[in-house]
């Protein structure tokens, strides 16, 4: 029984290439994946679960600096959980932001969309 999912399973399973996510290892978002004898990677759960969360501060919008940042002051322990957290609520304030100017350019293009029904009513 082989031990561990290979980055083809893993790019399966999170929805990110094979490439991003080595490209990822090679930088030092994905600190210390295990080895197959014959020297492929071997990805845990926890792993995954780690390259779920890279997705999704990726996807929001995080740049690979603060990413990176993110990592090193995982990896730093306990006495930079502050910096952390500091760094994940700038985040979510960044986040937010977006959200609430992109609910008015949707409020906009809705606007737009009703004009345009109205005139179709008022021409059917």
């Amino acid at each position: 029984m082989k031990s561990g999912l290979t980055v083809q399973e893993v790019a399966e399973r999170t929805g990110l290439s094979a490439h991003t996510i080595r490209y990822y290892e090679r930088i030092g978002l994905i600190p210390s994946v295990g080895r197959a004898p014959n020297g492929h990677r071997r990805y845990t759960e926890t792993d995954v679960g780690w390259i779920e969360f890279l997705k999704c501060l990726r996807s929001t919008g995080m740049p690979l600096a603060e990413m990176l940042r993110y990592v090193a002051l995982q990896q730093e322990g306990e006495g930079t959980f502050q910096e952390r957290l500091a760094l994940l609520e700038a985040h979510r304030h960044r986040i937010k932001a977006k959200i609430e100017e992109l609910n008015k350019l949707l409020e906009r293009i809705e606007a737009k969309i009703n004009w345009y029904r109205s005139r179709e009513v008022q021409s059917g």
